[in-house]
């Protein structure tokens, strides 16, 4: 184990993007077959279908057909690829371009929040890796600026700016990160979401008389959702959510322009 003054002598970890570690050329020794672009993609494709827990970098060779020491050519450690795979995904994402002068801001808000959605849910393991990494590629960099055209287009001021931005995108981070595990935990089950949704409610429905009322009051709550996919609540319930954020921005521009009194 490193001893604490070990420690305290190694400069901290930053960022791959600021190491000089990418992108890397291949060595004379390292395998033909191999480059950083095939073995960021595979550790994609490995992360969606056996999550972040299970990841290793032997498990990657295995799944490459390569010796685990193949890999490290190409990649210093195991966060640096993790890095690599998180930007990949952000380049996944279709990014709506911002509303031309005195345009409409509220459609392409709604577009990026709700393809930003779509990529907590397709990956849900990014959601961890988002809050540990800088996130300073150039596809995630791509992703902010494109955030800040939109929401500078509210005409917010620059506090309302940093507000608005987290309010929405805090939000469906929070909101996509809760979507994607649910939806991993109904593929763990062999379950669909509907099946896993009403097997749950019949379970809590059946649990101590002390937890009748806190029952009661979740059906309630879902009241008018009976025959509705669990899918397309859940929409629903996300459009309902960025119309109160973009009713608040709203809100806030118009008591911005109101003249000091």
């Amino acid at each position: 184990m490193a001893k604490a003054a070990d420690r305290a002598g190694r400069p901290a970890r930053t960022s791959v993007w600021l190491e000089g570690k990418t992108p890397r050329t291949r060595r004379s020794e390292a395998p033909s077959t191999l480059d950083q672009e095939r073995i960021t993609a595979a550790t994609v494709k490995l992360l969606d279908a056996e999550g972040l827990a299970k990841f290793s970098m032997r498990r990657l060779a295995a799944e490459l057909g390569v010796t685990a020491m193949s890999v490290y050519w190409y990649v210093d450690t195991k966060d640096d690829l993790l890095e690599l795979a998180l930007d990949r995904v952000f380049g996944e994402m279709e990014l709506p371009e911002p509303a031309a002068p005195g345009g409409d801001w509220r459609t392409p808000l709604r577009q990026l929040a709700g393809v930003y959605r779509a990529s907590l849910v397709r990956h849900p393991w990014t959601s961890p890796l988002t809050g540990h990494f800088l996130n300073i590629g150039p596809h995630s960099l791509a992703f902010s600026r494109q955030v800040q055209r939109i929401i500078e287009d509210t005409g917010l001021n620059l506090q309302g700016q940093r507000g608005a931005i987290a309010a929405v995108f805090q939000f469906v981070y929070g909101y996509g990160t809760i979507e994607g595990h649910f939806v991993q935990r109904c593929a763990d089950a062999g379950m669909t979401q509907d099946e896993y949704y009403h097997h749950a409610m019949g379970a809590f429905g059946e649990l101590a008389p002390e937890m009748a009322e806190d029952y009661e009051n979740a059906r309630a709550l879902m009241a008018g959702t009976e025959g509705h996919k669990v899918e397309d609540i859940r929409e629903a319930d996300f459009q309902v959510a960025l119309d109160l954020l973009v009713a608040g921005i709203d809100t806030m521009v118009a008591a911005q322009q109101q003249p000091s009194r």
